[in-house]
Parts: structure tokens; sequence; C-alpha cells
């Protein structure tokens, strides 16, 4: 078994496609058919079914492409790894965010880290709450920044990085726009401008009512932080949201308005996994983060 027969697999399996694949391989399309055959005869059992110029996979298949997507992931690492051990001020740091933390947060500290390490290149995921940490567990990524730290996550290590306050965004023309705080409760007539069920900033909001004895009214649901103040902006609801999303932003037309019954708050946090070192430059930025965000709540106190 070849580490470039199981690549030719994992391109053709995600593609379910020949020729796509080979496009994207830049390789011949026969030399691919004939490695997955190769591969086939080698384990004894077939991988695909074929159907014309398409292909999908069989049973054994699918469990074959979980396991040697890992073992990639993995070969990938110890790959990069090898790299950045004689310089890793120059390597590649693949890192994980949901939206909430996409506009200030995340591009501060990366601004600051390459002040320090310009050589240092970034990949950028954005996923949800639940997603960046199944990515952490399977390998896509080794470092994750989300709030609120998870609980009970047995395959990855939690640093919890800062503490943020949830604050009202509301229309300026709000007939409690000019109020210097509020409380959760005058909100309950309100419509709400959310993130959908499955973020967790959706569940935090829900709770929070929830223990304020009303259920909010979703009027609008959206991925999109933007589009969400957008909502807002536009006069069509109300939402809650981390005020650092809206440190030096605030979208035209609204208002921000503290929260203060109950006082709204998410724990912020690095997420690495227990089971892998992380590379070098990862562990570099990393360490970085914790002391990036400890100067910087140091300063706040």
């Amino acid at each position: 078994m070849e580490l470039r027969q199981l690549k030719y697999f994992i391109e053709v399996a995600k593609r379910e496609h020949m020729t796509e694949a080979a496009n994207a391989l830049h390789v011949a399309q026969s030399a691919i058919s004939r490695q997955i055959v190769n591969l086939e005869e080698e384990l004894g059992v077939d991988l695909f079914i074929r159907e014309g110029r398409t292909i999908r996979l069989t049973r054994v298949g699918e469990i074959f492409l979980k396991h040697m997507d890992k073992a990639m992931h993995v070969i990938e690492d110890g790959l990069q790894a090898v790299e950045e051990y004689t310089d890793p001020q120059k390597g590649i740091i693949q890192i994980g965010f949901p939206a909430s933390l996409a506009s200030y947060i995340m591009p501060t500290a990366i601004y600051y880290f390459r002040k320090q390490y310009p050589d240092v290149h970034f990949s950028l995921h954005q996923n949800t709450y639940q997603g960046l940490i199944e990515d952490v567990v399977k390998g896509k990524i080794n470092i994750a920044v989300l709030g609120p730290s998870p609980q009970h996550e047995e395959k990855i290590k939690s640093t919890i990085l800062f503490t943020e306050k949830i604050v009202a965004l509301l229309p300026s023309s709000h007939h409690l726009a000019n109020k210097s705080s509020l409380r959760l409760v005058e909100l309950q007539e309100e419509a709400f401008v959310l993130f959908p069920q499955g973020y967790v900033l959706h569940k935090v909001i829900m709770e929070g009512c929830k223990q304020r004895g009303f259920t909010p009214n979703v009027a609008f649901e959206g991925e999109d932080l933007d589009m969400i103040k957008g909502l807002v902006s536009a006069g069509l609801g109300v939402t809650l949201i981390p005020e650092v999303t809206i440190v030096d932003c605030l979208p035209r037309s609204t208002v921000r308005i503290p929260i203060t019954e109950p006082t709204l708050k998410r724990s912020v946090a690095a997420i690495i996994p227990k089971e892998r070192e992380l590379l070098p430059t990862e562990k570099l930025f990393y360490e970085f983060m914790q002391d990036f965000f400890a100067r910087i709540s140091y300063f706040q106190l």
C-alpha cells in the first residue's frame, strides 16, 4: 500500500467522480484508475461501485475512508513537524473559530502575533461550536478558539482565555434605546434576531431568557453576524451579542446597552487535542494567546 494510492483513493471518494479527482490531482485519469484497482486487489475488497462516469463508495469503502482520512492528517502533521523543527517561526497554523470571534478577536490576536513572527502563515477555518470541537477531535485542525469553554469533552484540553459580556443591540429608534442599562425581561415582547439553533450563542440567549420566565420571539435567524447586525440596524428586531463584536464597529442606527439582570457572560477558550502534540508553530501561537489575553484582562482590571 503506497501513500500515493491513499491520496488518490481519498480524492476520488470525496468527489465520487474519477475525472474530477484527476483534474484536482493534476494526473491522468488512467493513472488514478490503475492505482485504485491495485489498492482494491491488495485489500481484497471492492471500495467503489462503478456507475458509468460516476462512482460511489461501498460500505467497506466508507469505513476505509474514515480511517484513511484520519491517517492522512497524522502523516501531514508529521511532515509539517519535521519541516518546522528547524524553524518554528516559519510554519503554518491552522486554527478554527466561530463567526462571533471573526470580526475582532482573532484578527487582533493574529495581527500582534505576526508582528513578532512575520513569516508564520495562517489557515483560518470557521465553523459552528460543535463543528469546531469535532474538527479538533478528528484532527482536521489542532487549535480552535470558541466560547463558552467546553465541558465534559474527554478528547480535548480547554484553556480559558478571557470572559466577555453579552449586551443588547437595539435600533436607535427603539423605545428603550435611551436607557443606560436593561433588564432582560424588558425585551420579552420584542422580536429577536438570533443565530439559529445549534449555535452556542442561541443556546446562551434562550437559557438566559428562560431564567427570566419567557421564551423570546425569534423573528429572524442567520448564521452571519454582519447580517444579524444589519437586520437590527434596519429596525427589524433586537439581538443579544458579545460586546467584543461591536467594540469598534457599532452598526449605523443602533445602540449598545448593557444587560444587568441577569448579567450575561461567556468564557472564551482555546481548545487543543489531548491525544496529539501541537506542531512547533502551533505551540508558539497557543502560548502566545494565553499571554496576550492575560495581559489584556490585567489592563482591563
